[in-house]
């Protein structure tokens, strides 16, 4: 039986564009309705794409038994690392199959915990999710940020650690920031931005961020405004207090730009910030303090990082260096005491060292494996520290360390339905066409043979300055059982060699992401790991427009591709929520000199009709306002159109569900369970050539 997709109309508006050689381009957009995702129309398509999908999915064998698995999975004791306030200490916990996972608070860092905040109560569903948790420096009032149904709007409350009661503050319009307390507990810090219409909460953009401070007990209306720009509506800001109470630090941020300014005043005063960094030329983020001595991480002149001190009472004079750049990317530091714990990148997997207060280094502390430490808790005067560890193969694990002679140890180890000796964790590079090293990590059991039968899934972001290093997902151990192989790749566009690897993948130097990533499909190939009709790719959010871009350029590589809320439209982007903040990144169509560039790898408008296409399975949320829907939307439409291959093109649109944060573990495990089944049936066909399936094909294009 063939497959027929719903009725995709195409209307007839077309956009103006300018290019650099001021002439006019025009761009048809036919599925510009699909914009408005509350529209009757978009959601008789929604419901009428999901029933496609579902039909699908339902036939695939392999469904049930990764559902039944991802259950089995996922169900273990999850402790968050913890961290102190006061004399108490708090960690995230999930027992097990909870859609949330508790907040929980002990006297001691052993326990017993009781449970301060379920975050389960406060929906049926699971939808409502604890986006943010900030204590008091007493550890007495707790400020919680949720979020529902995936949208990035956070609802401000208050609650009594004591008595776990909440407080009548109620905060609302909060996006894209935390909550910073007064060191006496009167209150905190928060951004805000003006409430949407009724009719664009998920779509409006955002802009004009503001700096606020509530007073405990007061309504949000008597709020003070503490910062903001109207004049640099692009601006937002994120305010630090030093652990000495001495000074209010605030970054101010530019939309995505990894490069800030650093504004600071003494604390309690209603004066004008000395602009400490008056312009965006580098990143600088706050480490600590001695007094009027500021210890900063930034990258200004010094791509992979360097900390230096920055004194107060002679803000004009030269910053000392404590720890200078170094092979190594500098990612994290912490104040601790006598010195400083460093957290730096060697080929997108992490060190510890420890230094002291003049930044000469003692010794490097051993960590478990090749992974990742996820987060690292310190304290100026505490020589307690937390930290949590992960790798691809083990899940984040909290560990203690006492210093200054300790070595991490495990406070925990999570009970696991899974063996994982029979497998291993290597890593091989591959070579990009203008001649760069191209690392990417590959999870597989032992001694695979390399027949070039494999099926394999490739996984890549590539943007942001957003390093992947070692992660550990329980839903990617079910492929792994039934002989998949999963490569992630380490990609430009990512910070996991400092700035100038970022900056590698920006703007007109874009492409270079791409090529990476087609580099590492091609090695797999080459090596005999695997082969086109065996790869699969997979990327989220930027990672989407990876895979789009991907599968665009190089159709015949891939036998199935997995966008998952991906930016796609690349022309149109910057009009909705935060997309404009992106355009240090990507650039935008309204700038003439971009616009031949963005086009040329848009993937929505680089669809070819009469290509095959791999099997493509699309996933987004209907309340997704990070990356809009309708990049998805509009992509599907498109692609179903243009599909001359037997390889299916999927829509599965999530509804009450967001970009992904804070979504419950029951929705996690079904999409999963659905991704998997989907790219089981892709990659193990025994057809050769890309578009072979076992699934039905299309009968009808629209």
């Amino acid at each position: 039986m063939s497959l027929i997709y719903p009725d995709s109309p195409r209307g007839d508006h077309v956009d103006v564009y300018q290019d650099a050689q001021g002439q006019e381009v025009r761009v048809p957009d036919p599925y510009r309705w699909l914009e408005d995702p509350d529209s009757p129309e978009t959601r008789a398509w929604v419901a009428a794409q999901n029933a496609v999908t579902e039909g699908v999915l339902a036939g695939l064998p392999a469904r049930a038994a990764y559902r039944a698995r991802l259950q089995q999975l996922w169900n273990f004791p999850r402790e968050g690392t913890p961290w102190k306030r006061g004399g108490r200490a708090f960690r995230h916990f999930n027992p097990g199959l909870l859609n949330q996972p508790l907040l929980q608070v002990a006297d001691d860092p052993h326990g017993p915990w009781r449970t301060l905040l379920d975050p389960n109560t406060l929906s049926d569903d699971g939808t409502v999710a604890l986006m943010a948790a900030s204590l008091s420096r007493d550890g007495e009032v707790l400020a919680y940020g949720t979020q529902s149904g995936g949208s990035d709007w956070v609802t401000w409350r208050v609650r009594d650690v004591s008595s776990g009661a909440d407080r009548a503050d109620r905060l609302e319009w909060s996006k894209f920031g935390g909550a910073t307390w007064q060191p006496d507990g009167s209150g905190f810090y928060y951004c805000a931005y003006d409430a949407p219409g009724d009719s664009d909460a998920l779509t409006g953009v955002n802009r004009a961020q503001r700096l606020m401070f509530h007073r405990l007990g007061t309504p949000q209306a008597h709020d003070t405004l503490v910062l903001a720009r109207p004049d640099q509506p692009d601006w937002g800001f994120a305010a630090e207090v030093t652990h000495d109470a001495s000074w209010l630090v605030v970054q101010v941020w530019r939309g995505t730009e990894p490069r800030n300014l650093l504004w600071v005043r003494p604390l309690g005063s209603a004066g004008a910030f000395s602009e400490l960094v008056a312009d965006f030329r580098a990143a600088y983020a706050l480490v600590g303090n001695d007094g009027p001595l500021l210890y900063l991480r930034t990258d200004e002149q010094a791509p992979r990082g360097r900390l230096i001190a920055w004194d107060l009472d002679a803000p004009d004079g030269a910053p000392r260096e404590l720890i200078p750049e170094a092979p190594d990317t500098l990612e994290t530091v912490g104040t601790v005491p006598g010195g400083f714990l460093a957290l730096t990148l060697r080929d997108a997997r992490h060190r510890l060292t420890l230094h002291d207060r003049s930044g000469d280094l003692q010794r490097e502390l051993a960590l478990p494996a090749l992974g990742t430490v996820t987060e690292l808790s310190v304290q100026p005067d505490d020589p307690e520290v937390f930290l949590g560890f992960t790798s691809f193969l083990a899940p984040t694990t909290p560990y203690r360390l006492l210093l200054p002679d300790g070595e991490p140890t495990a406070l925990s180890v999570p009970p696991l339905a899974f063996d994982a000796s029979p497998y291993e964790v290597t890593q091989e590079f591959a070579t990009s066409p203008d001649g760069t090293r191209v690392p990417m990590f590959i999870v597989a059991r032992r001694g695979l043979e390399r027949g070039g039968t494999n099926p394999t899934l490739l996984y890549g972001y590539g943007g942001f300055s957003v390093s992947l290093t070692p992660n550990f997902s329980p839903s990617r151990l079910a492929w792994l059982e039934r002989g998949g192989v999963y490569v992630q790749a380490t990609l430009r566009g990512g910070g996991e060699y400092g700035e100038e690897w970022h900056q590698a993948g920006t703007g007109h130097r874009k492409q270079n992401v791409f090529d990476d990533f087609l580099a590492c499909a091609g090695h797999l190939i080459q090596t005999g790991l695997t082969s086109p009709a065996h790869l699969g790719i997979q990327g989220g959010s930027n990672g989407g427009l990876l895979v789009g871009a991907a599968l665009t350029q190089r159709p015949e590589l891939f036998a199935a591709a997995v966008p998952q809320v991906g930016v796609l439209d690349m022309l149109r982007y910057q009009h909705f929520t935060i997309g404009w903040a992106w355009a240090s990144d990507y650039g935008r169509s309204d700038d003439p000199a971009m616009l031949a560039t963005l086009l040329a790898y848009s993937p929505l408008h680089n669809l070819r009709e009469g290509v095959a296409y791999p099997a493509t399975l699309i996933t987004t949320g209907d309340h997704d306002d990070r990356v809009v829907p309708a990049h998805s939307f509009k992509f599907g439409a498109a692609l179903q159109r243009a599909q001359a291959g037997a390889a299916p093109t999927l829509l599965r649109i999530q509804t009450r569900a967001g970009h992904g944060a804070g979504k419950p573990t029951a929705l996690v495990i079904e999409e999963a369970a659905d991704i998997w089944a989907f790219l089981d049936a892709a990659l193990n066909s025994e057809a050769s050539g890309s578009g072979a399936r076992q699934v039905d094909s299309p009968g009808s294009r629209r």
